[in-house]
């Protein structure tokens, strides 16, 4: 599930282009390049387009200030006008944007990987990296058939301690309980499902098995209904992980029970990009 920010703030005067919020005016305001960037990332999330009337209201400025900020987007090709009046993500913004997806290394990797593994178990293949307390899918492949298919993005995000890909990676840096706390810090963890480890100990022990196992699950973690199994990628370094590759599914069509016995053949479909399995233990300072 894809949560929407809003952005706070009741007057909005022209800062040049300045890159931070107004001190004076409280943490939830944006001025300058910060505005134009809140309006390009809203833009995202519109495919069919935004009226201003609703962007204005999303992004919390005043609308002259939303108009300029898209104005600037429509003058650099970041934004674009329909027909209708509706703005979205311009051309140029996609020509780009593919363009560097199309040449990223993990992307020219890792793609007839995941092709192979979603014709394989006829399921979503995905790559994702830790991004903080999140995990960020760099690449997806849908299984070849089958009507019903993962929404998941690339690019797209979900909370690292709900995931597949996310323990496999955490299990990596948190080595210890007193670990997991500093990570969880103040902020409590995201319950998405019933069965979300939400405490420290709970997933202090989940990055336990996993270390153990050489493979982490997701069984309806993130997602009631959904399934995974992942395993870390060693794309470039023998000791670190640069990812994590999982085989997503459908519970009532790929039981959990199903990918981990079918571990072995995904390690193998790995080939130079998996550590032999072995119980690690993750890096220490």
């Amino acid at each position: 599930m894809e949560h929407t920010q809003t952005y706070d703030g009741s007057t909005d005067p022209d800062q040049g282009n300045s890159g931070s919020a107004d001190p004076s005016s409280g943490e939830g305001r944006l001025v300058g390049s910060d505005r134009v960037l809140a309006v390009l990332k809203q833009l995202a999330r519109y495919p069919d387009g935004v009226g201003l009337e609703e962007l204005t209201r999303v992004i919390g400025s005043p609308k002259p200030t939303v108009h300029r900020a898209l104005g600037a987007l429509r003058r650099a090709g970041l934004a674009d006008q329909d027909v209708r009046g509706r703005y979205l993500l311009g051309d140029e913004f996609l020509r780009m944007a593919f363009a560097h997806h199309e040449a990223r290394p993990d992307h020219v990797r890792l793609r007839p990987l995941l092709q192979t593994l979603a014709v394989r178990f006829g399921e979503t293949a995905h790559y994702a990296v830790l991004d903080g307390r999140e995990v960020v899918y760099r690449a997806k492949v849908d299984p070849p058939t089958g009507a019903v298919r993962l929404t998941s993005t690339v690019g797209g995000r979900n909370p690292a301690h709900a995931t597949g890909v996310g323990k496999v990676l955490l299990a990596h840096e948190l080595d210890t309980l007193d670990a997991v706390r500093q990570w969880i810090g103040g902020t409590p963890l995201e319950r998405r499902t019933p069965r979300t480890p939400c405490t420290a100990g709970e997933l202090h022990r989940a990055l336990e098995t996993t270390r153990q196992r050489g493979y982490a699950v997701d069984d309806q973690e993130n997602e009631t209904g959904v399934n995974c199994l992942a395993l870390p990628v060693y794309a470039t370094s023998p000791t670190s992980p640069s990812g994590a590759v999982s085989v997503s599914a459908l519970t009532y069509r790929t039981p959990l029970r199903s990918l981990v016995d079918a571990v072995d053949e995904i390690r193998a479909a790995l080939g130079p990009l998996s550590a032999p399995h072995r119980p690690v233990r993750p890096r220490t300072p």
